[in-house]
């Protein structure tokens, strides 16, 4: 299915009939697809909603313009507002966690949300290391003598594999995404919240779920032994019953 939210034709699913509404926000550059073990999880009493965000691999075209997290965050609350939602729970993975960090330190929300479900959240910012350090300061001097063709070389050979994949507008996305630290944002979370993680994620490690768990007033960390920054296609049984505990199914 599609709709239009502010301007951009957007791809989403429905999985499940009846029921409360569960928005589900992928993680970077993710297609909504790889996310329906998540929705036919609780699919059985919750009508779970899959969105393809603009600009990653999906249905959904680029923004206009490089975003940062805050337009990620308007454009959700108008794709909410478009489909005429006014109470529903919020899952997110990896980046859809940094979604909902700062959707929910927003004022006067059109909708009531239910219940949070991070996934391996992005959020926590860690300092680098020395040796990354060194390398930081040697390419901002390397980079003044570079053409603009030799800059992009660069780019795209040391860069992440997501930075490489992605396009130069998705690269100015990314880069003012994860440059931000949203930590002191997280106690700000005052929903029923539980934290899924993989005790193996590399990307974001257990201890950042261990942070939020401390920060987030109530909340709970189920740990998936041996799971990576994919813990719920790793530990899909665990996880299975993990959501439909939370959900009460």
């Amino acid at each position: 299915m599609t709709i239009t939210v502010n301007n951009i034709e957007t791809a989403y699913d429905i999985i499940g009939s009846e029921g409360p509404f569960v928005l589900v926000l992928p993680g970077w550059s993710a297609k909504k697809e790889l996310y329906r073990p998540v929705a036919e999880s609780i699919s059985s009493k919750y009508r779970v909603i899959l969105l393809d965000l603009p600009g990653f691999t999906g249905g959904t075209p680029e923004p206009s313009e490089p975003w940062d997290v805050d337009n990620f965050v308007d454009f959700v609350i108008a794709f909410i507002g478009e489909l005429g939602i006014d109470s529903l729970s919020i899952a997110g993975h990896s980046f859809g966690g940094r979604i909902i960090i700062k959707l929910m330190n927003r004022d006067d929300l059109p909708f009531k949300v239910e219940k949070l479900v991070l996934i391996d959240a992005a959020g926590i910012r860690h300092p680098v290391s020395g040796k990354a350090a060194l390398k930081q300061k040697a390419f901002k001097v390397a980079k003044k003598f570079m053409s603009e063709k030799r800059l992009e070389e660069y780019k795209k050979t040391h860069g992440s594999a997501d930075y490489r994949n992605a396009s130069p507008l998705m690269r100015m996305t990314m880069v003012r995404a994860i440059n931000e630290d949203l930590k002191d944002l997280i106690p700000g979370i005052k929903a029923e919240t539980l934290l899924i993680w993989g005790t193996a994620d590399t990307a974001t490690p257990i201890s950042d779920g261990e942070d939020m768990e401390r920060m987030i007033e109530g909340s709970g960390l189920v740990r998936l032994a041996g799971a990576g920054h994919f813990s719920f296609l790793d530990q899909p049984v665990v996880f299975d019953k993990v959501m439909k505990s939370f959900f009460s199914i």
